[in-house]
């Protein structure tokens, strides 16, 4: 049975950092291409960033793209997500998902997700 579990997320000011991680379990983690997606209150999954199984190609939305960092760690089986200079857009539901590239914020959601806050 896959299991993904986020954590790190929190309430920060704007500017601020922060770094999600996600552990994961079940499945070959480390032959899986892995991204996370976001839900902002009101709106649809947004896809935010892809990696590649062995970290070689990561991919990044518009909207985050240059202050969002992706990374894997194959050995511990845990994909982080590095979030820079926030913005209040960002504020968001961050999730975890097998898979690359956008199609993967049409997966149904197996996590419980880490909640983002970004307010001054």
């Amino acid at each position: 049975e896959v299991q993904l579990v986020e954590y790190g997320g929190g309430l920060v000011q704007p500017g601020d950092s922060l770094k999600l991680s996600c552990a994961a379990a079940g499945f070959h983690f480390n032959e899986s291409a892995m991204s996370w997606v976001r839900q902002a209150p009101g709106k649809n999954l947004e896809w935010v960033s892809s990696i590649t199984a062995r970290a070689d190609i990561t991919t990044y939305g518009r909207a985050v793209e240059g202050r969002f960092a992706i990374s894997r760690d194959n050995a511990k089986r845990t994909l982080y997500l590095r979030l820079g200079s926030l913005k209040t857009d960002d504020t968001a539901m961050y999730y975890c998902v097998e898979g690359y590239g956008p199609s993967v914020a049409l997966t149904p959601l197996i996590s419980p997700g880490t909640q983002v806050t970004v307010s001054s």
